[in-house]
C-alpha cells in the first residue's frame, strides 16, 4: 500500500512539473521576448559593443571609444567625438525557411566600406535586457559565427 501511494505521488508531481515546464507566458518570439520591449530597451540611452567576434576572430577594438543611439526614427547613430555615421536599425520578424517564424532579426546597415559594414546583418537576438543586447548570426556561406553584445552606458 505503502509503494502504490509513493508510485501515485511521484507520478503526480512528475506530471506537474512537466506541465509547468510546458507553460510559457509569451510567444512573441526567442527567448519570449517582446519587440517593443526590445525597441523600448535599445532607444533608452546610449550603448558600446563590448564584443564583436566575426567568424572567430575578435575584433570588439574596432569599436573602441565608439557610443551607438538606437534612434526611434530606425537611424542609428555611432560617434566617438571625431568620426559620425549613420545607419539604419529594426527589429522584423524572421520569415525565412531556415529559421523558426517566431523569431525575430535585430536588423543593422551602415552604408559604408569601413569596420561598419561588418555590422550589417539580420541578427538573431540571443539575449536581451534593459543593459544588454546580445546578437548572433550564423553565416550562410562559410559557415561562420559573428557575435556583437551592446551594453548601455
Amino acid at each position: 500500500m505503502r509503494t502504490t501511494n509513493l508510485k501515485t505521488s511521484l507520478f503526480a508531481a512528475l506530471l506537474s512539473l512537466l506541465a509547468f515546464a510546458a507553460c510559457t507566458t509569451d510567444d512573441d518570439g526567442p527567448l519570449n521576448t517582446n519587440p517593443n520591449e526590445i525597441r523600448s530597451n535599445v532607444q533608452s540611452g546610449t550603448w558600446r559593443i563590448t564584443q564583436f567576434i566575426d567568424s572567430g576572430s575578435d575584433e570588439t577594438r574596432d569599436f573602441a571609444g565608439y557610443v551607438f543611439t538606437f534612434n526611434s526614427s530606425g537611424v542609428l547613430n555611432a560617434n566617438n567625438g571625431n568620426n559620425n555615421y549613420d545607419g539604419t536599425w529594426s527589429i522584423t520578424d524572421s520569415n525565412s525557411n531556415d529559421d523558426s517564424p517566431d523569431d525575430l532579426d535585430f536588423n543593422i546597415n551602415f552604408n559604408l566600406t569601413n569596420d561598419f559594414e561588418d555590422l550589417n546583418d539580420d541578427w538573431d537576438i540571443v539575449a536581451q535586457s534593459s543593459s544588454k543586447i546580445e546578437l548572433i548570426d550564423v553565416s550562410g556561406g562559410n559557415g561562420g559565427t559573428d557575435l556583437l553584445t551592446f551594453e548601455k552606458n
